[in-house]
């Protein structure tokens, strides 16, 4: 293991908070390999990179030669996380679950060592479980701490629904650590409340309480809001390379740096060298270039990351269009499908009040040319490139 100072310098690069404080490095001077939990509730298909924000830091923990648990929340999505929440979340079935979380299992080693990570899924132990034992655990909070819970509170002083089941999140959460026997969690800032109430329960149980390390929730793309497919503001991990090079390319030079810092693999003193290059007058698109084929490799690979990069040049520079369009084949409702809920389907836009903002902008065209009739109705047996912006691109042929 490398010394405890450069461990904890990269540990703590980009995280908010570590509670309590002095308690990570009084675990690394044990000298023993920590076990290090980071729960995922399948909640979605994909991933994108602002859940990649805690598997990066799970990868720093793992190349110290800790021990990484990637928790899979099976049972706890089965309750809907009420985090941040303003209303009760639905709880997904648990065919969703199964499909979503064989996804994460594949996609996280493009990031994590898959031979040196535990991947666990919380319906082991919960799913035993019975109802007299879940009833003890839940003896072990109050209602009153609950509704210490800034989310909580604020739906409570406003009269909105909590339901019973969305209390017992918490606490099943906080129990994992317990069944881990963690030494470390890894959560968002919004998670602070269940990664305490963990530490809370070891204490209960018996064990040592955990370490709660949070990170910063990643801005998306608009940096405003946090990185969410719902919001149309992210990049997915699976996206295709030249989609994933020029959404990165589009943030503003000032997110760039968020972005090295939470996303980026360089060293600290790399990421300050670009800084001052910048300074001294050098292109921040060079450094932004540097991100996107990072980033564009570690999910596709080297030679893929710099024909995206050309594709982006010949795309803004030339004006012409990337090569490996995303084809999609869309079902027409009786020979026809209008161009708003095309471009939905097509997800190329959120909404179709998107669509509909987009085509008043002038940024819709098919093969091309401009769509300015927001009432456009496309015939069934049509082929064509859509595209929205100067980055977004499908092939479509209408069925």
């Amino acid at each position: 293991m490398k010394n405890i100072e450069y461990q904890l310098q990269e540990l703590l690069r980009g995280a908010e908070e570590v509670l309590p404080e002095g308690g990570l490095a009084a675990k690394l001077k044990t000298g023993r390999p920590l076990v290090v939990k980071a729960g995922f509730d399948p909640t979605a298909p994909d991933l994108h990179l602002g859940h990649t924000v805690l598997i990066n830091k799970m990868r720093q923990f793992q190349e110290f030669g800790h021990e990484v648990v990637f928790l899979i929340g099976d049972f706890t999505g089965m309750i809907g996380d009420p985090s941040g929440k303003n209303a009760t979340r639905p709880p997904l079935s648990t065919q969703e679950i199964k499909s979503n979380a064989e996804t994460y299992a594949a996609q996280i080693f493009k990031i994590l060592d898959e031979k040196k990570t535990r991947i666990e899924f919380n319906s082991t132990w919960m799913g035993k479980m019975d109802a007299a034992g879940l009833i003890r655990l839940a003896s072990h909070h109050t209602v009153a701490r609950m509704l210490e819970r800034d989310d909580f509170s604020k739906r409570y002083a406003g009269g909105q629904a909590i339901s019973i089941h969305e209390f017992l999140y918490p606490i099943v959460q906080g129990y994992d650590s317990v069944a881990l026997k963690a030494d470390v969690e890894l959560g968002g800032t919004d998670q602070k409340f269940n990664l305490l109430v963990g530490r809370q329960l070891q204490q209960d149980f018996g064990q040592e309480p955990q370490i709660v390390l949070t990170m910063p929730l990643l801005e998306g793309l608009d940096g405003l809001q946090k990185m969410s497919k719902s919001l149309g503001n992210y990049v997915g991990i699976t996206d295709v390379p030249s989609e994933m090079f020029g959404k990165i390319m589009s943030i503003s030079d000032e997110l760039m740096w968020r972005y090295f810092e939470l996303l980026s693999f360089r060293p600290l003193q790399e990421i300050e060298n670009l800084r001052n290059d910048i300074a001294e007058g050098a292109n921040p698109r060079d450094a932004k270039f540097e991100l996107a084929g990072e980033i564009v490799t570690r999910f596709h690979d080297a030679a893929l990351a710099t024909g995206a990069r050309n594709e982006f040049v010949a795309r803004f520079q030339q004006g012409a269009m990337p090569e490996d369009i995303p084809e999609l084949v869309v079902q027409s409702t009786g020979g026809t499908l209008g161009i708003t809920h095309l471009l939905k389907v097509a997800e190329l836009v959120s909404s179709t009040s998107e669509a509909v903002r987009m085509i008043e902008q002038g940024a819709v065209r098919i093969d091309g040319d401009r769509v300015d009739d927001r009432s456009l109705m496309i015939a069934a047996g049509s082929r064509g490139i859509y595209q929205v912006g100067k980055r977004k691109f499908r092939r479509v042929k209408l069925v």
